[in-house]
């Protein structure tokens, strides 16, 4: 892909021609980020409440919690 051939920078820019590719797609792009950027934060609180649940089955009990602060092996 080729932004033209740039002889001269006098004159306006429309007689010079897209600087960067996509021209014009600005909007798509911004839509699709932000998309992506939802989905994943909808994905990342899905896991890590997912972890945290399995934490709290794990070291839920009162007794297990006291072996954990303690450092001992938990199974």
């Amino acid at each position: 892909m080729s932004t033209g051939m740039v002889d001269s920078w006098g004159g306006t820019i429309t007689d010079i021609g897209p600087l960067y590719p996509f021209v014009g797609g600005e909007a798509l792009f911004w839509i699709v980020g932000m998309a992506f950027w939802v989905i994943w934060h909808i994905w990342q609180y899905r896991h890590e409440k997912q972890e945290y649940e399995d934490e709290v089955a794990k070291y839920g009990r009162g007794e297990t919690l006291k072996k954990a602060m303690r450092g001992e092996q938990i199974t």
